[in-house]
């Protein structure tokens, strides 16, 4: 593997990034009421362009040392063991979800025709993979304040062929984790926390991923951190860890990395399959895999980022607050409900989600446009109730109870952003701005 660049090349490199600073230091800034205020952004300076530079004059082009060093690192972050980075958030539920299907686990692999437990309002990559896989879902209703299923809806849900829970922590508020992760224990039921919007959220004292299988997490420029595209599959399972790997990397049995060969030293003894003994063990296949790592590019810009995540944390929750602050003097409540921290967390937010408390879809659709009119971005809950997606309309699902509140917060509901790119002046002018949106609509 290559090694990093050293002498006058090195030193280049360095002035090149040094003298990006007056750049990045006038980039992003946005001006309110004059500037679009996106739900979403990244927040990237010096550090990410000066390593970045190591990592192209490596010239390895695929995973290489500074993908070795975050998927070393990122785990102590969340409490876990391991950490596999792949190219999105979604291919890290991908393989998750694949990974529990893999003949390895014996009769507790999952098989077409088991159900498994989700919430009805989500992003659909979530749920896509199961049904991929040739699991049921079982679309469970929400609370409204939370955007978050009660761990007695889950419960409720369940039947005798249900064999799986896999949950997105919504905007970065934690669900009843704990209790679900004991449950599914208890039932021998396999969980899987999608934190792909919660990196950095508690509860209990305890970082959300930590109560589950296997968690997964996103780095588009939209999370907490990020890489540009990629994301990351966790857990302290030493085999779910080694069925991921194989899903990832081509469903191969061998676990060398990328360049290396024989780290078993018995490349060409093992005797699998049908396979005449001694195949290249590099070529033997124990999964239908997929090939979804990122590169050392990505995982270089993760490395600075991991290094400021703390911060991006810390201020996300004060941004939340802050929002709140604004919006309840300003007499909002009483339009709109407000979020609400799941009891015993600590989110680690995401986005800042409002629901009209009276009116209809077109009533939101005119708030909304009235907000990004005067530069103020907004999205809706994701897919809304999945239910009524058109990529859903040939999918076996089964329902418990009703999804009153799912289609509420699919046609009320909005957010707003509070990432570590806005400031007070920002989010003062968002509370203003939604006070005009609700008298204009209202």
């Amino acid at each position: 593997m290559s090694s990093a660049p050293t002498g006058k090349f090195r030193q280049n490199l360095d002035k090149l990034a040094d003298e990006s600073e007056a750049f990045f230091a006038s980039a992003g800034r946005m001006r309110p009421g004059q500037d679009y205020l996106p739900p979403t952004g990244k927040v990237v300076g010096t550090d990410e362009f000066r390593i970045l530079l190591q990592a192209a004059a490596d010239m390895w082009l695929t995973a290489g040392r500074f993908h070795d060093q975050f998927e070393a690192e990122f785990p102590s972050h969340w409490g876990l063991k391991h950490c596999l980075l792949v190219n999105s958030g979604s291919s890290a539920n991908l393989v998750a979800m694949a990974s529990l299907t893999s003949p390895k686990l014996g009769e507790r692999a999952l098989k077409a025709g088991d159900e498994f437990i989700t919430p009805a309002c989500g992003f659909p990559t979530t749920v896509a993979p199961a049904i991929q896989n040739g699991l049921k879902p079982v679309f469970v209703d929400m609370d409204i304040e939370t955007q978050d299923p009660s761990f007695e809806t889950v419960q409720a849900a369940a039947s005798d062929k249900t064999k799986l829970v896999m949950m997105a922590h919504t905007l970065g508020n934690p669900f009843a984790a704990d209790k679900i992760g004991a449950w599914c224990k208890a039932n021998g039921t396999w969980f899987v926390e999608d934190c792909c919007d919660a990196l950095g959220s508690t509860l209990n004292g305890q970082h959300v991923g930590t109560f589950s299988d296997i968690a997964t997490c996103s780095f588009y420029p939209a999370h907490h951190i990020t890489m540009g595209e990629g994301g990351a599959v966790l857990t302290s399972d030493n085999q779910l860890r080694k069925i991921a790997l194989s899903m990832r990397d081509w469903g191969r049995d061998c676990w060398c990395p990328p360049g290396i060969s024989n780290s078993c030293n018995v490349r060409f003894d093992w005797k699998l399959g049908d396979l005449p003994k001694g195949y290249d063990h590099k070529y033997i296949y124990s999964h239908l895999g997929y090939n979804l790592k990122t590169t050392d590019f990505q995982a270089a810009v993760g490395l600075a980022q991991l290094k400021r995540l703390p911060s991006f944390i810390q201020k996300r929750r004060e941004n939340h607050a802050y929002l709140t602050e604004c919006l309840k003097n300003l007499g909002m409540q009483e339009y709109l409900v407000l979020p609400k921290a799941t009891p015993g967390s600590e989110p680690s937010w995401f986005g800042y989600f409002l629901s009209m408390r009276d009116g209809d879809a077109k009533k939101r659709n005119l708030l909304t446009r009235y907000l990004e009119e005067n530069k103020v971005g907004t999205r809706l809950l994701f897919g809304g109730n999945l239910t009524r997606q058109p990529a859903f309309k040939n999918v076996d699902f089964r329902v418990v109870g009703d999804l009153t509140n799912t289609d509420k917060i699919m046609n009320l509901g909005f957010w707003v952003g509070i990432w570590p790119g806005l400031g007070k002046e920002h989010l003062e002018y968002i509370a203003a701005t939604i006070k005009k949106a609700v008298e204009h609509v209202m």
